[in-house]
């Protein structure tokens, strides 16, 4: 049996996806793709993804829509939402050791979001064992150098401290957009290349349902712990194309 995998969307710079698309995964994962999926919230103490989780109970709870489609989800995979379990950094690990003890689930992957500033005590002590860090970028110089300042300190890192196992660190490029000049995009592409850098094919398109929850999108499920986004708005914003290549990365 394999282990749980340890993967953050981990970065620098706020503001660009990273707890985003924690969720989105994570729901793609576990309810439409059949995976045991445990996120930990290590982000104290705003702990914006467990509260995303109290906002989403009532929601679901107060709106039919809502409501209709987590009954018939749940039956139809006949299992629970996955457990969101707030922590700090500096206890991340063992928390998460404890809850795949503790349960009958066997867990395929463990996502990690923790917080933005690498000093914080625990952030690189739990990514120096994460199996897989991936982070997002966008066509923003601040967001570019920041993003790779910190690709280049975690090569470092894992150059210097001994790890459970190989890491992979990959880059991908998020909120695009199809105006913006691809020439920018290629600039930018020759910069990770000679830092020897890995960067996903799939871009992510801009939308402004990145910035919705289930309780401000009416009748369309986007970004939600309790429900999958809808395939529509995934191929919209070639999130499918994403949890393809995603899945490939990390072979399962």
């Amino acid at each position: 049996m394999k282990k749980p995998l340890k993967i953050s969307f981990s970065t620098q710079k706020g503001g660009v996806g990273k707890s985003t698309f924690t969720t989105l995964v994570a729901s793609l994962l576990h309810f439409r793709l059949g995976y045991n999926v445990l996120i930990m919230d290590c982000d104290f103490p705003q702990h914006s993804l467990g509260k995303m989780r109290d906002r989403d109970m009532k929601t679901v709870m107060q709106n039919e829509y809502h409501k209709k489609a987590a009954l018939k989800l749940y039956q139809q995979i006949n299992k629970k939402a996955y457990s969101i379990i707030r922590c700090k950094a500096d206890d991340a690990l063992e928390k998460a050791a404890e809850h795949v003890d503790d349960s009958s689930l066997h867990f395929d992957f463990i996502f990690f979001d923790l917080p933005g500033t690498a000093n914080t005590n625990g952030v690189l002590t739990t990514l120096k064992v994460m199996d897989f860090i991936f982070s997002p970028i966008t066509a923003d110089r601040l967001v570019v150098e920041s993003t790779l300042s910190f690709a280049t300190a975690l090569q470092k890192l894992a150059g210097t401290v001994s790890v459970e196992a190989e890491q992979s660190y990959w880059l991908f490029w998020n909120q695009v957009d199809g105006r913006e000049r691809t020439s920018l995009y290629d600039a930018y592409q020759t910069v990770i290349k000679e830092l020897e850098l890995s960067v996903m094919e799939t871009r992510i398109m801009d939308s402004k349902r990145f910035r919705r929850e289930t309780e401000e999108s009416g009748n369309y499920i986007f970004r939600s712990s309790l429900l999958p986004p809808e395939e529509k708005l995934m191929r919209l914003t070639r999130l499918d194309l994403f949890i393809q290549e995603f899945l490939k990365i990390v072979k399962r």
